[in-house]
């Protein structure tokens, strides 16, 4: 588990100021309230896979991992309903205890400085009127999304394969901003900090750094804007980066500061980059299952995946009769070239059909009808292959953090 992890067992209170009214709660005196509803329950297929169903303000029930800070996952059956993942079922994951209860635009600004030709300080109605609005669909996947099925287990919350979600994202590009700031000769990073701050001085700040040449993607933005609405708080209310084809841990939220440094970031403060959210070091990103690596790089890409919605584990379809199967798959930015399915432990493969295109880092939606013509069971298996020619390996390569799983996933079906 993360040092930075608490998974201390109590209530969160979650409330927002000037910018929502009505979150259909009321703060008690004390300043505390539980948002323990009436325990329903959800498991996923690994030990120790009970999770309680949870209402957070702005949020329908979401599985809870952690209460301090709120982790919360989404049920997988959302990802059924369609291909944008609605904001209140949208997962959620902090690191540090101390969230925003509440931001105040009057007073919220974004730093710009380090090195740049002109510091800034921006109030959100600035930013939006810097540019016109960049709309962008992309997926936002947690580093350890699925780490649950690791075998052998590893430490670190037991996620199942809800935490990501797809929305439509609207804001500026960062490079706008930059650009407005005007990055210095010899700049070599961006690093970004949020309003949420650690208990202790000797927890490092949740910081996370750039590239340059990543920054300066014109796709990397700086929202203010999720599916039509302002972006819940939970989910990085005013000001959320925006990396699309990245992994979750580097879309800070409640962005605050971003600075502009001529040299690899380093220090205490460092700690997410230099020690946390780090791969083995070679091709795969893996070692031999409970070995250790000999060296590490920082997690950046998400890897091509692919799952069935339609259907769960351990589904009953009919004989003879037409199912059509659906689902979702995404990769780290370059789309989905095509999907398959297998009912016959993966010695043949049948071509799904491709739903809308909705851009290159958003969920493609794909779908097949299956007619299975003996009773019994089988096992479903789904593959997607990337534009890039990626595709997903037949078996689940392991690393210490359980991060970027991708093996084909399967699903036990009886037909009767």
């Amino acid at each position: 588990m993360n040092p930075n992890d608490n998974p201390k067992d109590s209530s969160i209170t979650c409330g927002r100021r000037s910018f929502v009214r009505n979150v259909g709660m009321a703060l008690a005196a004390s300043g505390s309230v539980s948002l323990r509803s009436v325990a329903e329950t959800e498991t996923q297929p690994f030990g120790n896979g009970t999770r309680e169903l949870i209402a957070y303000p702005q949020k329908r029930p979401l599985l809870r991992i952690t209460s301090r800070p709120p982790h919360l996952e989404t049920p997988f059956s959302v990802f059924n309903e369609g291909v944008i993942t609605p904001n209140d079922a949208f997962f959620v994951r902090y690191h540090l205890a101390n969230i925003p209860l509440s931001v105040d635009l009057t007073t919220y600004r974004l730093k710009v400085h380090g090195k740049v030709g002109t510091e800034l300080s921006l109030s959100m109605a600035e930013l939006r009127r810097m540019a016109t609005p960049v709309e962008i669909v992309a997926v936002n996947q947690c580093s350890g999304n699925s780490r649950g099925f690791s075998n052998p287990r590893v430490f670190g919350s037991q996620l199942g394969n809800g935490s990501m979600g797809n929305a439509r994202w609207v804001g500026v590009p960062l490079k706008t901003v930059l650009d407005k700031a005007g990055v210095l000769a010899g700049a070599k990073q961006v690093t970004f900090n949020g309003l949420d701050t650690p208990v202790l001085p000797s927890t490092s700040d949740f910081i996370k750094a750039l590239d340059m040449h990543v920054a300066l993607n014109p796709d990397v933005l700086l929202a203010w804007g999720m599916n039509g609405k302002d972006i819940p708080l939970l989910n990085g209310y005013p000001l959320k980066l925006i990396v699309p084809g990245y992994f979750g841990t580097y879309w800070v939220k409640h962005l605050s500061d971003i600075t502009v440094i001529d040299e690899p970031f380093t220090g205490h403060d460092a700690w997410f980059m230099t020690t946390g959210y780090r791969l083995p070091d070679n091709d795969c990103g893996c070692v031999a299952p409970g070995s250790a690596p000999a060296k590490t790089t920082p997690i950046l890409k998400f890897k091509v995946r692919s799952f069935v919605t339609s259907l769960a584990n351990n589904a009953m379809v009919k004989v003879g009769h037409r199912t059509l199967v659906k689902g979702i798959a995404f990769d780290g930015g370059t789309g989905i070239k095509k999907v398959e399915l297998s009912t016959d432990g993966g010695r043949n493969w049948q071509e799904a059909a491709l739903g809308k295109n909705l851009g290159r880092y958003s969920f493609r939606e794909w779908s097949m009808p299956l007619v299975p013509m003996e009773r019994g069971p089988f096992a479903l298996q789904v593959r997607a292959t990337a534009a890039s020619g990626e595709t997903q390996p037949s078996e689940a390569s392991w690393n210490p953090s359980g991060y970027a799983r991708n093996v084909i996933e399967s699903l036990h079906i009886v037909s009767a």
